[in-house]
């Protein structure tokens, strides 16, 4: 493992990072934020849509921005926009095997719910893998990359930052990991968040970044085999 025989802890995030960006799953919550965002607002969806990035953009998560600026009650808000088809996720065995080979904890860490967290892991066969998840309720709604949500998902958990690797697909995520001494990897994706524009995914190569992959099954694999 070289560079990862340190690690005790393993935190992923899980939209467009332990699923692919092509299963377009995202596409759906984004579909359903723009409708949220449009009918609580009263505006028509091209203002809704144009919102909804500027929030994401600007406060972390779309959901953030709407209670800041409008007090948004955000559980009816996260259980409509995670009534998705989950079933365009496949089972991934190779993901499974190279996760379940991971010496120590495994953990989930999302700006998401836990209810769509469960749904993808089980989706994915890796539900009885994984140790933990950390959801957005229990950052109390303030989301990655707000420091303090990591400080609250280590004390959760009881981790140790510099024994903890984190694994992302949106790089500005994985700023204060580094900064709290985590070993960060990017996961590079294409979709979703690069093509609506809202921000600048990252390239891997920001001083931050330890290491960037664009298969996270296969670098998981590799650092067990080795």
């Amino acid at each position: 493992m070289h560079k990862f025989d340190h690690i005790e802890n393993w935190i992923f995030d899980l939209d467009n990072t332990l699923y692919p960006a092509s299963c377009r799953l995202f596409d759906q919550i984004d579909r359903r934020m723009t409708s949220y965002l449009s009918d609580y607002l009263g505006v028509g969806r091209e203002e809704a849509y144009k919102l909804q990035k500027s929030y994401f953009r600007d406060h972390g998560t779309t959901m953030n921005g709407m209670m800041h600026h409008h007090h948004m009650d955000p559980e009816p808000y996260l259980q409509f926009v995670h009534d998705i088809d989950h079933s365009f996720i496949d089972p991934s065995p190779e993901l499974a095997r190279a996760i379940g080979a991971l010496p120590g904890r495994k953990l989930v860490f999302t700006n998401g719910s836990l209810s769509h967290a469960e749904r993808v892991l089980a989706r994915l066969g890796i539900e009885d893998i994984m140790n933990d998840i950390f959801d957005i309720k229990m950052a109390d709604y303030t989301p990655k990359p707000a420091r303090q949500t990591y400080e609250m998902m280590i004390s959760a958990t009881g981790i140790e930052a510099k024994r903890s690797a984190m694994f992302e697909d949106i790089a500005r995520n994985l700023l204060v990991p580094h900064e709290m001494g985590m070993t960060t990897v990017l996961v590079k994706t294409a979709g979703d968040h690069a093509d609506a524009g809202a921000i600048d995914l990252g390239s891997g190569d920001e001083a931050y970044v330890d290491h960037a992959t664009s298969d996270l099954a296969h670098f998981l694999g590799e650092l067990s085999s080795t």
